[in-house]
């Protein structure tokens, strides 16, 4: 009884090391995906905040044209 109590323990301990590495394999591949669709949700306001950059570009320049045709009418 006491010699298969001594073997066992080291086969018992490398499962619960088998154990806790799949946790962390998980725990891993979880924190690789978070950074990947945070990275894919920074490029798409990049984009965005360019696009809204461009019409911000536009919106000043009608308005400038638009206070020249005011200014032409008074």
């Amino acid at each position: 009884m006491a010699i298969e109590s001594i073997t066992s323990a080291p086969a018992d301990i490398i499962l619960e090391i088998g154990r806790i590495g799949a946790w962390i394999q998980a725990v891993g591949i979880i924190a690789i995906l978070w950074i990947v669709f945070e990275i894919i949700i920074l490029i798409n306001n990049r984009i965005r905040r360019k696009q809204l950059y461009e019409i911000e570009d536009r919106l000043k320049t009608i308005e400038k044209k638009l206070n020249l045709i005011i200014k032409k009418f008074k």
